[in-house]
């Protein structure tokens, strides 16, 4: 879908051009809500049902975009200011998600 020639203009490098919903968005969904950690691929492949084959070549396409990082087997999110958003933007999802709005009441 092309875009209008300002926006292309206009949008910053910095901007995180993620999909909801996408391989890449569940891939950094789940290792910025677990930045303190790092997984095999089949770990990840495992926490976010991606097909098996299709980790990998995420994950190296995060790597080249600076996104995550890796050393030996594992994987982790890359410390890079974009994903403060990104972590700031999921946080406020999944807030928004799991708050009391439904809460049981005596009737």
């Amino acid at each position: 879908m092309p875009i209008n020639i300002d926006r292309f203009e206009d949008e910053s490098e910095d901007t995180l051009d993620i999909t909801e919903g996408t391989q890449p968005h569940r891939i950094l969904t789940f290792l910025t809500a677990n930045d303190d950690q790092a997984f095999t691929q089949t770990e990840i492949y495992e926490a976010t049902d991606i097909p098996r084959g299709s980790v990998g070549v995420v994950l190296s396409r995060l790597e080249n975009r600076g996104l995550v990082r890796h050393r030996g087997r594992y994987w982790a999110i890359a410390d890079d200011d974009r994903l403060a958003a990104f972590a700031a933007q999921q946080a406020a999802s999944s807030a928004s998600t799991t708050d009391d709005y439904y809460a049981d009441t005596d009737t």
